[in-house]
């Protein structure tokens, strides 16, 4: 499938259509004629749109949300930055055409990228795909965190987007800390694994370039062939320990159907879906790793999500949430913190 669209006529926009339009115009020479902005929805995140020119040109926008936002989240410069920066090794990017932080234009800072064609399955099952391609989507997806977690970080001029060393000691305390700013209500699970992570980080420290948010729904694969064409939604994106990475993305054998396109509960054997066990030890032969990943990478990152979803239920409470479900997938960030526990055999 590909992205959700829905068309936005000009008067219900939340900025003047027509500033962004002599904007994009003056910059980008195949921006001409009239523009037509449609959403891309599905997000909870950075509000995104596609542009397309009646004279040639088809864009993507991407721009922070109004309103109050918390320290360093929804940083579309980042976005911007590390994706130019990729475009030099094989980890699949869209190309990157512009960034502007004039919030007169549109009101807050925003960036330009090339609109990609190709497929976003928002449903980790996998619903419309056989066995066989099943397989051979979660290898891909594998296969391409590997290559981002080798990338140079130094070599493509990243080594001053994050502070290298010690990632989970310091991420551990910037989630408390995002907790406490954002929490609507106390959420006895989250707090339990605030005291519990930091005393059972594993030996051994590495920095790579972590997505930070690397997940299925945040691939966009070839048309037609098992192929990741482009990696989208880098936010969260820093110098990081790559088993966060992985840890994160094996959220997914924690997650139900209809919590973020999960697969707890699926038959994983007759759907062609390897085991948690079976991708993480992919991942580290692909990747030469003579380690594994353990319940503290998944716990981390079921805890880094509870405080993500309890970001977006504290935005909705103030009205400038991303998405018209805010509210309801707040919610989950108890469920996440339960799970977390059960992870780390707290319950």
């Amino acid at each position: 499938m590909t992205e959700a669209m829905l068309a936005i006529p000009p008067a219900s926009l939340p900025f003047d259509s027509s500033r962004l339009q002599d904007y994009l115009r003056s910059r980008l020479p195949r921006a001409r004629g009239d523009m037509r902005l449609s959403a891309v929805g599905g997000g909870q995140s950075n509000p995104t749109y596609f542009v397309a020119f009646s004279g040639g040109g088809d864009f993507v926008v991407r721009k922070q949300p109004p309103g109050e936002l918390l320290p360093s989240a929804h940083a579309v410069d980042r976005e911007y930055r590390v994706m130019t920066a990729l475009a030099s090794t094989d980890v699949p990017v869209p190309k990157t055409l512009l960034f502007c932080d004039d919030r007169t234009i549109i009101g807050t800072p925003f960036y330009v990228m090339e609109r990609l064609y190709g497929r976003i399955f928002h449903q980790s099952g996998l619903p419309d795909a056989t066995p066989a391609e099943r397989s051979t989507i979660y290898d891909a997806m594998n296969d391409t965190l590997v290559r981002l977690h080798q990338v140079d970080w130094r070599a493509v001029g990243l080594a001053d987007y994050g502070k290298p060393g010690n990632y989970f000691a310091r991420q551990v305390a910037r989630w408390t800390r995002q907790y406490q700013s954002a929490k609507t209500r106390d959420i006895a699970d989250i707090e339990r694994l605030a005291a519990w992570l930091p005393d059972h980080i594993p030996p051994g420290d590495e920095t790579a370039i972590a997505h930070g948010d690397y997940r299925l729904g945040n691939l966009m694969f070839h048309l037609t062939e098992p192929k990741v064409i482009a990696v989208l939604d880098w936010e969260l994106s820093t110098l990081g320990h790559p088993l966060a990475d992985l840890g994160y993305n094996c959220m997914i054998w924690h997650s139900l159907p209809s919590e973020y396109g999960g697969i707890l509960g699926l038959d994983h054997a007759a759907l062609g879906i390897p085991s948690q066990e079976e991708y993480a030890a992919r991942y580290c032969r692909r990747a030469g790793r003579s380690d594994a990943l353990l319940p503290f990478h998944v716990a981390f990152s079921l805890f880094r999500f509870a405080v993500i979803m309890e970001g977006i239920a504290g935005r909705a409470a103030h009205g400038n949430a991303a998405a018209a479900n805010a509210e309801e997938v707040g919610r989950l960030s108890v469920a996440y913190a339960a799970r977390a526990c059960a992870v780390a055999g707290l319950n």
